[in-house]
Order: structure tokens, then sequence, then C-alpha cells
């Protein structure tokens, strides 16, 4: 199981309720001036890996300590069309004001981790499934976490983990062997014992790629044929990504081709939400509590 970000969850838990909470619940308080007994639960609207678990369990502890909450279903575990993810008993004024960022929560990342799954039940363990730095701002560390227990593999978290070299570097340099030239400047500047990574559009570019010993080499929106003649001419002297354009259509044909890596953006910035829904009603109180 994957690291829980708890410290990013919390701020974001934090942020969320500010935004959505922050100036009150109108409409609750309004229609209910007292406590309403109450009980609820998370139901699957699909098939899905549960992702986000930990962050609503907190927003709703965060509204009101008080709720009793039951997790049925953790993060990182399958879930049935109609299965229950979580109880949640207590006065229903804090489930009302809870229930969209909890949701929120839920169906975003839920959405992530469960396309992550397919892509990776789609290339059958043939190749590691990478994401991006491609994720919601102030959400990285979870977007991440998601992709994680979707079976998937975090790539960069920011701009100090590794060197990439991507075609707006190239364009800035100036070169007639650019490609080559900037793994030479990132051996040479770069931080000692850095892996050196550098994308390629060509099968010209690839060559100076691995003229210039970078570590691995990135095949940018080529077709699978061009990445085949592409990985038998690196012929193992770099590990090789392959990546744009990466749908759950072409992705076994990549895979085919035999990359070490394919890295997909729309694990975090595409990904569909979840479909779920917390189902509330009022909890009928016994008569002995109600004397």
């Amino acid at each position: 199981m994957p690291e829980l970000p708890a410290a990013d969850i919390r701020r974001a838990v934090r942020l969320a309720l500010e935004e959505d909470l922050g100036q009150g619940d109108v409409t609750t308080s309004a229609l209910f001036p007292s406590a309403v007994p109450a009980r609820a639960r998370i139901v699957a609207q699909q098939p899905l890996v549960v992702a986000g678990m930990a962050a609503a369990v907190q927003t709703f502890l965060a509204v009101d300590a008080s709720l009793r909450l039951a997790v049925l279903k953790k993060d990182g575990a399958q879930a049935l069309n109609r299965e229950t993810l979580l109880r949640i008993e207590g006065d229903g004024r804090s489930i009302l004001m809870a229930e969209r960022v909890a949701l929120n929560f839920l169906q975003q990342l839920s959405g992530i981790a469960t396309l992550t799954q397919r892509f990776c039940q789609a290339v059958e363990g043939r190749v590691a499934i990478l994401d991006t730095r491609k994720t919601i701002p102030g959400w990285r560390s979870i977007q991440k976490w998601a992709v994680a227990l979707g079976g998937g593999t975090n790539h960069r978290r920011s701009l100090a983990d590794g060197i990439l070299i991507k075609d707006n570097h190239l364009k800035l340099l100036r070169h007639k062997q650019t490609v080559l030239q900037s793994c030479t400047l990132a051996r040479q500047r770069g931080p000692g014992g850095m892996p050196v990574i550098v994308e390629a559009e060509s099968l010209k570019e690839v060559a100076q790629a691995v003229e210039g010993q970078a570590d691995i080499i990135l095949l940018d929106n080529m077709t699978p044929a061009m990445v085949k003649k592409a990985i038998k001419f690196i012929d193992g002297r770099a590990l090789v990504e392959v990546s744009g354009g990466i749908t759950l259509d072409n992705v076994r044909a990549m895979a085919a081709a035999k990359p070490d890596r394919i890295s997909i953006g729309a694990l975090t910035h595409s990904a569909p939400a979840a479909t779920l829904t917390l189902e509330l009603e009022r909890a009928v109180q016994s008569r002995q509590k109600r004397r």
C-alpha cells in the first residue's frame, strides 16, 4: 500500500471546507435550527478502486467530531456497483455540511485510481504505467497517491526530482545537435548522480540522445511502429519511456513495442470522476430515548 500523504490530505481538507463552508450553510441552518438524528451511507454507482476515503473521513470529523463513522471499503480496495463504502451516523446537519466536500475527494481520487487500474490491466504488467506533473495545483501529492493505489508508478513530484529535458528546453538551446548538447550540459552542470531523461520526437533525436548517453529516452508522440524502430536502435543503451497521446485504445500496441515504461498525463488531468452517492435518512429514535 502506498504511503498515505497525511499532511497533504489535512491541508486539502482544510482548504476545501474553508471554500465550501467558510461562510456557513444557510440552507441547512434555515431548515434545521436544532440537531436532527440521521444516518447516511456513501454508495458506489459503478465498479471502482477506492481512493480518498482518508480525506472523506477527515472531512466529516472536521465538521463534527461527534459523528460516528464505519469505513467498509478502505483506500485501495475494490468496490462493486451498489456497494457501501462508508456509513455515517449523527447530526444530519453535519452530514449535509460535509457531504459535497467528502464526495468530491472520493469521486475525483477514485476516478484516478480506477482509470490507472484500467491502464495497468490493459498492459498486463508488461510495462510500468507512470503519471506526470499534469495535476490540479495543490493536489499533486494526493493525486499521485491515487495513481499508486490504482497500481501505477509515480514519476517526478516536482522540478527538483529529476532532469527531464523536453521540447521547449531544446527550442531555447538553438543548436544543430540540440539533444546531444542538452545531454552534455545536463551531465556537466546538473546534480551529480541524477539520471538524465531527454525527450525525442524523431529517430534522429533518438540517435543524438544515445550519443549523449542519456539514461532514459522519452519517445514522444511516436507511433508503435516508430517506437519499435527506436527501441531496436537504442538496443539497451538507455531505458525507454513512451509518452504522448496514450489511450486505452492504443496502450496495448505501445506496450507490445516493449518500452520500459509508459507515462500518461490523462491519469490525473482527464480521469473521469467516479460515480458515488450519499444516501441520507432521518434516524428513528427508540421510545425510551425519546422519553
